[in-house]
This record gives C-alpha cells, structure tokens and sequence, in this order.
C-alpha cells in the first residue's frame, strides 16, 4: 500500500478546481460553499464523467450504476431530496423594525 493514489487523488482534484490552489480569488470563504463544490466534484468524477482508461464511469466500472447519468438527473435528484428550511413570522420582524 501507498500514498501515491492518495496523492495522484488530491492532484487531480487541485488540477480540476482551482479553489484548491494558491493565489487565486475563487476560493470558498464559508466552509459550507468549500464542502459542496467537493461534494458536487466527487460526483462528477465518479458518476458522471467517463474515464479514458476505463471508457465508462467509476461508478459503471464498480458495477453501482448501468445507466450513464447527466448532470440534469444528478440535479433532480438533489431536487427531491430538498425540504425547504421553516421561515419564521414576517409580522414579528416588521414590528420590531419599526419600533
């Protein structure tokens, strides 16, 4: 066992997303916005984007999926996972502001 797919992980991914590199301005200032650009990127690389050497997905090749997917259904599945979060009073906000 090695380091090297490890380190061959962290190079493509700083090649393909240049928030991981230094001097650049798109970089994530909340830790949110950082955890989800690496969420959407781990998807694309495994599920969406066909590999050279293996000419299917990872996720084909590790027999998880038949079908090639597409970024619309990776979107309409985020989409039917989403519960919008409760919003609290408007009235209560106002009254205060106008105090």
């Amino acid at each position: 066992m090695s380091t090297s797919y490890a380190e061959r992980a962290n190079l493509t991914m700083r090649m393909h997303k240049r928030r991981f590199t230094r001097l650049t301005n798109a970089f994530s200032k909340k830790f949110d916005s950082h955890a989800h650009v690496v969420a959407l990127y781990s998807v694309w690389y495994n599920w969406l984007r066909i590999h050279k050497t293996l000419r299917v997905t990872s996720a084909m090749a590790a027999e998880l999926s038949d079908v090639l997917l597409s970024l619309e259904d990776i979107v309409n599945l985020m989409d039917a996972d989403f519960k919008p979060a409760k919003r609290g009073s408007y009235t209560k906000a106002v009254q205060q502001i106008s105090k």
